[in-house]
C-alpha cells in the first residue's frame, strides 16, 4: 500500500540518471561500490518522504479531484493522513542518517536537499513554474551523487561539479516537459481549484509547446554533455543515443494532442521508461567501451 501511496515504479525516471551520475563520477578511478549502495539508499528515502509528503499536503485536492478522488490512498482511506506523515518523517530520519555514512559535506547538506523536494508540494498553490520546480528537485540526482563520491574535490575545485550539473538540466528539462504532459489532464480543475499549473495558465495548447521547448531544451543539454571537458570518454555511442532521445521524445509529443489526451498516461510512463533505462545502458555502454 506504501508502494503505491509513493509510485515506488516511477522510481525508474529519476534513479537512472543518478546511477549515470555515479559512473561518470567514477570513470577515473575504481567505482566506490559501497557508496553506490549508500547513493541507492538515498534516492529510495528522499523521493518516498518526498512523494507521501506530497499526498499528504494534497490530501484536500486529492479527494475533490475526480480523476484521483478513488485511485489516491489518503482520500480513499487505505492509508491514513496520521500515517503517511509518520512515513515522510521516518523516511526523512533515514535519508540524513545514510548521508551521515557517505561524508561530511553530504550529511551538511541532507537537510537543504530535503527542504527543496518537501518544498515542491507548496509550490502549485502560488505559481504555475511548479513543473520546473519538480525539475529542479530531480536536478539534485546526478548532483548529489556527484558530492557523494567527490565531495573532497569539490571543496577544493567547485568547477569539477560542471558536468553533474550538465547531466542535472537533462533531468529537470526533461521532467519539467513530460510533468506538464501529465498536468493537461486537470486542467479545467486546476483552474476550479484556483491551483497553479502551465496548462492552466496557457490552456492545454500553449502547455504542449511549452513542454515540448523543454524537451528541445533537454536535447540541447545532452549534446552540451559530451562537451564537457571531463566527459571525454563519451564518444559516437553517445551521440547516436542523444538522436533515440529526440526521436522518443518527439513520439511521445505525438501522442498527445489538444483535443485527445488518452494516451497521456502512455507517453507518461512508457516513453520516458524506456529513455530513462535506456540512456542509462547505452551510456554505461560508451564509458566501458
Amino acid at each position: 500500500k506504501y508502494l503505491s501511496l509513493i509510485k515506488f515504479s516511477h522510481t525508474i525516471f529519476a534513479m537512472p540518471f543518478a546511477l549515470i551520475g555515479f559512473f561518470l563520477a567514477s570513470k577515473d578511478s575504481e567505482p566506490e561500490w559501497s557508496t553506490l549502495f549508500y547513493v541507492v539508499l538515498c534516492m529510495v528515502f528522499a523521493r518516498s518522504a518526498a512523494m507521501a509528503f506530497n499526498r499528504y499536503i494534497d490530501r484536500d485536492i486529492d479527494r475533490d479531484n475526480p480523476r484521483t478522488a478513488e485511485i489516491r490512498e489518503i482520500p480513499n482511506g487505505t492509508i491514513t493522513a496520521k500515517n503517511a506523515l509518520i512515513f515522510v518523517i521516518v523516511n526523512s530520519l533515514l535519508f540524513i542518517g545514510t548521508t551521515y555514512l557517505i561524508n561530511p559535506l553530504c550529511l551538511a547538506l541532507s537537510p537543504v536537499a530535503l527542504l527543496v523536494i518537501l518544498g515542491y508540494s507548496y509550490t502549485k498553490r502560488f505559481t504555475a513554474l511548479a513543473h520546473f520546480y519538480l525539475g529542479v528537485s530531480l536536478l539534485l540526482a546526478p548532483v548529489c551523487t556527484w558530492i557523494a563520491l567527490r565531495g573532497e574535490i569539490l571543496l577544493q575545485d567547485m568547477l569539477d561539479i560542471v558536468p553533474a550539473v550538465v547531466l542535472g538540466l537533462i533531468v529537470m528539462f526533461w521532467v519539467c516537459g513530460f510533468d506538464i504532459i501529465y498536468a493537461c489532464q486537470d486542467t479545467e480543475f486546476d483552474k476550479q481549484a484556483k491551483l497553479k499549473s502551465i496548462p492552466a495558465r496557457f490552456g492545454v495548447r500553449g502547455a504542449l509547446r511549452i513542454a515540448a521547448v523543454s524537451h528541445l531544451l533537454m536535447i540541447v543539454a545532452m549534446v552540451g554533455l559530451a562537451f564537457v571537458s571531463q566527459l571525454d570518454a563519451l564518444g559516437w555511442i553517445y551521440y547516436v543515443t542523444v538522436a533515440a532521445v529526440a526521436v522518443l521524445l518527439t513520439v511521445e509529443h505525438c501522442l498527445v494532442k489538444p483535443d485527445d489526451l488518452a494516451r497521456v498516461n502512455i507517453a507518461f510512463f512508457q516513453v520516458n521508461a524506456i529513455i530513462s533505462i535506456g540512456l542509462f545502458l547505452i551510456v554505461s555502454l560508451d564509458l566501458l567501451l
